[in-house]
């Protein structure tokens, strides 16, 4: 049995969310509140009409709410609330006061705040200029931005006008925006003028002309200023209309007028990471992605009202959307852009302490900077308002789980979260009614029929496979744009089990209900035909002091596939033998046999795309001589090269 690390007191369950939840289920059905979570899990998993009706009333969406599903017999046909009608901006603008809504922190400290009232009256004023230029609805709008408040109200009046959303960070070159955009062909693209990462300036109008060449579709510009600093001037672009987002000048509406659009309707285009392709285009729908992100912030991270919430995310990562969807529960957003140990390590545990934040999202490999630097951050900072620490972006190793409540803060609430770009949000995550074990994710999410199955389709408890979900929820995308028949879409995700949603995360499910994610099931490593997870190698490797990061992967050898550790040193060049064989030592004794490396190379830096996950199929792929399809997915993609051709590689 895992160790239990903490648990939330009676006090806390009583005044959560979810027990108030139980509570409002008990007056509308038969149903019987008593705190335990997986009571209240399986009467969501055998009533999902009732639940998801349920959400929208206790969440109280605006909108026309039609109790009609359809539940055909294959999932991807699935509809949520039928003819139902919302507008997402309208329930993001949930308050019109001068209290705080938004707060932007730069690395360099500069910071900068806008009430409820200056948040609608900006989306207003970017309405009216959305339809003098003619953006219409459907129109697309690209934003390549970083995570600044110009960002968040220009999302907030695309969405307004029923125009769909899709956005990259700045950290994109020039070819991955290109690569993504031109696809869904934008009219409108909203820019950064610079941006700043570790004191360095980067100057993003430049690639302006690079990127209009390749996307005709667009009519016209808007530059935003990095905050705190001066436009640059853009020069004039033949049949272009260029505009600068700080001299708008359009009469400010004393009320918007929000038109309801169905349930369905398109709200913006994310990417899949493209390190096996074309980034793929998914097209998520307005009210599944708000009822879904409503369930999870208010029932899975019990935010209430006036709660500052922050997520370290760029514009490009799915976590932006997740972190935007937090003001429709009346929660104030802090975002930050930058380095996030720029001059102090312990940055962004600064902000979390000034800017008294109760939800702190972050990812684990964040935690395992810390972890390695060793830094105790409860002797320096309070933290008093702080109830909840999120960590995704990859597995949190059970020593991450020991670090947080050791170093950071003994009474919080360390929800791990699982879920992907796929569906904008969670299959697996965390509550108040159960305990936080050591190295589990504590539960499925609400509503969602998360399982984990073998190569032959059966459920698994105790042991490891493929994490799937066997029933419709309300955030499966609509489509991929230019998917004809849905072909990429059901390939993607109905290819290997038949009608049901298979993730690609290599996991396992406890008998309590939790979930350990041993990293993507196209990583896993398949020695003497024993399917292994990466992660599982990657938590004894970090305990190490010596190893700044590391990679593995399987290369194909002798019939048969041999386990490769890649090493990053602190002190570079100081891999010697006694390092190699402490390493493959404790990977036995922690691991097992079968987890231990073959051979164990130093590399000058690992692989990695955007938002920090590290690729090991690119690096598998480069090994073995193999296509590397999208290489712009990466932010540093030369340094596959140095993975290319390794004398060590081709010796037994």
């Amino acid at each position: 049995m895992s160790q239990k690390l903490w648990e939330a007191d009676s006090q806390t369950k009583a005044k959560s969310n979810l027990n108030e939840f139980e509570n409002f289920l008990a007056k509308k059905f038969s149903y019987v509140p008593n705190k335990n979570y997986k009571k209240l899990f399986n009467w969501t998993i055998k009533n999902p009409k009732l639940f998801w009706s349920s959400i929208w009333e206790y969440s109280n969406i605006k909108g026309i709410k039609n109790d009609k599903f359809y539940f055909p017999k294959e999932i991807i046909k699935s509809k949520f609330l039928l003819k139902s009608q919302l507008n997402y901006a309208e329930n993001l603008l949930s308050k019109n006061d001068n209290s705080k809504a938004v707060t932007f922190i730069s690395e360099n400290g500069y910071r900068e705040e806008k009430s409820w009232k200056e948040l609608n009256n900006n989306a207003s004023k970017l309405i009216k200029f959305f339809k003098e230029i003619k953006i219409k609805e459907k129109d697309r709008i690209a934003a390549y931005t970083t995570n600044q408040i110009e960002t968040v109200e220009s999302f907030i009046a695309t969405c307004s006008i029923g125009a769909i959303w899709s956005s990259c960070s700045p950290d994109f070159g020039t070819q991955g925006v290109i690569e993504r955009f031109s696809q869904i062909k934008p009219k409108l693209l909203i820019i950064t003028d610079r941006y700043y990462y570790n004191g360095k300036e980067i100057n993003v109008l430049e690639r302006l002309p690079a990127i209009l060449k390749k996307i005709k579709s667009i009519k016209s510009v808007l530059i935003t200023n990095y905050p705190g600093k001066k436009n640059l001037k853009q020069k004039k672009i033949k049949g272009l209309k260029i505009f600068y987002f700080n001299k708008l000048k359009h009469k400010v509406e004393s009320k918007i007028r929000f038109k309801k659009f169905d349930f369905d309707k398109e709200l913006a285009i994310l990417y899949s990471s493209g390190t096996t392709g074309k980034p793929k285009c998914i097209c998520h729908r307005a009210g599944g992605v708000l009822i879904q992100h409503l369930k999870e912030h208010k029932l899975h991270c019990n935010v209430k009202p006036g709660d500052n919430v922050f997520y370290f995310t760029t514009c490009g990562w799915m976590m932006w959307n997740w972190l935007m969807t937090f003001l429709a529960s009346k929660a104030s957003i802090v975002l930050f852009d930058g380095f996030p140990m720029y001059k102090r390590s312990d940055l962004l545990l600064k902000i979390a302490e000034k800017e008294k934040i109760s939800l702190f999202g972050i990812s684990a490999k964040y935690i395992d900077q810390l972890k390695k630097l060793n830094l105790n951050i409860k002797t320096k900072y309070k933290l008093r308002y702080l109830k909840t620490i999120c960590s995704t972006g990859s597995p949190l190793s059970s020593e991450g789980f020991d670090y947080v409540y050791k170093n950071i803060k003994k009474n919080v609430h360390l929800a791990s979260i699982a879920g992907g770009t796929d569906l904008v949000s969670c299959f697996v995550l965390g509550n108040l009614y159960s305990p936080v074990f050591r190295g589990q994710i504590q539960n499925n999410g609400l509503g969602m029929n998360t399982d984990v199955f073998s190569e032959r389709g059966k459920s698994l408890v105790n042991k490891k496979g493929e994490l799937v979900c066997k029933s419709p929820f309300p955030s499966m995308p609509i489509y991929f744009w230019n998917d004809k028949n849905n072909k990429k879409y059901k390939s993607a995700y109905f290819k290997k089990y038949k009608n049901v949603w298979h993730h690609g995360d290599f996991a396992e499910r406890k008998p309590n209900g939790g979930y350990v994610i041993y990293g993507r099931s196209d990583a896993t490593l398949n020695p003497g035909g024993a399917r292994l997870g990466t992660a599982e190698i990657y938590s004894v490797v970090d305990k190490f002091k010596e190893i700044k990061e590391s990679i593995v992967i399987g290369q194909k050898w002798d019939n048969d596939v041999r386990i490769i550790l890649f090493v990053v040193l602190k002190k570079p060049k100081s891999l010697n033998e006694d390092l190699s064989l402490n390493l493959k030592k404790a990977i036995r004794l922690d691991a097992s046999p079968r987890h231990v490396p073959k051979k164990i190379i130093e590399v000058s830096d690992i692989p990695r795309t955007k938002n920090g996950k590290i690729v090991e199929l690119a690096v598998k792929n480069i090994i073995e001589g193999n296509k590397i399809n999208n290489i712009q997915a990466l932010i540093n993609p030369s340094i596959l090269q140095e993975y290319k051709n390794i004398k060590e590689l081709k010796k037994p």
